[in-house]
């Protein structure tokens, strides 16, 4: 889609009601559904941290840019992930540490940033870590700067390619859950995108068609 014509819908978005469950539950893999209907934070007290949803202008069309991690001895290693990290004390708000660890992972400063809605925070169980996805519009070009110590590749998805449904699979993982499980994921560019951040997707997805969908 081009930016210019996207640019026009990002008003449209902001008051639209989350699906929330009803969106992640899409992706979700199946012994995760019940717990995300049940799920009691206050019995976690889980840490927080936030993540990027960044759009950008590419050669004139609408991009989404995500993270390849760097292999490392954790459950979330060489995973596909948004650029974001761990809540710090210094952090203004989860929306101010959004934009630090975009600026940390991939370069990119806040101030080229305009965060325009906050949704539905995912928590992911093998962390422990209650995360708050933003939102955001950078409306020029950019240029990625890699920190090689967190970050091994950036993707640079084109809005049209991820809302089209035929990058929507069934893959089989071993997962904190089960060994050779079929979850439901997203096909990106030769990588398998499933779990929290295929969750998170789901919902940013649904609220897109539903604007895009309504206006066209």
């Amino acid at each position: 889609m081009d930016f210019q014509d996207f640019l026009q819908y990002v008003p449209n978005l902001i008051p639209v009601e989350l699906p929330a469950t009803t969106s992640h539950i899409k992706m979700a893999p199946k012994e995760r559904m019940q717990e995300l209907k049940n799920l009691d934070l206050s019995a976690k007290n889980p840490r927080i941290a936030a993540v990027m949803m960044l759009f950008y202008p590419k050669n004139g069309e609408t991009h989404l840019v995500l993270i390849v991690r760097n292999a490392y001895n954790g459950v979330h290693s060489s995973q596909i992930a948004f650029p974001g990290g761990k809540y710090e004390i210094s952090d203004f708000d989860f929306k101010d540490t959004a934009l630090r660890e975009t600026n940390e992972e991939i370069g990119v400063l806040p101030e080229k940033i305009e965060v325009v809605k906050h949704f539905t925070p995912m928590y992911i169980p093998p962390s422990n870590f209650l995360v708050h996805p933003y939102m955001g519009i950078a409306k020029e070009e950019l240029s990625f700067y890699p920190d090689i110590r967190e970050v091994a590749d950036i993707i640079e998805l084109p809005l049209s390619v991820f809302l089209n449904d035929e990058i929507i699979i069934e893959a089989t993982l071993s997962t904190s859950y089960a060994i050779n499980a079929l979850v439901p994921a997203f096909s990106i560019q030769n990588h398998v995108v499933w779990g929290a951040t295929a969750m998170i997707l789901s919902e940013l997805r649904d609220v897109l068609k539903s604007v895009l969908d309504e206006n066209s």
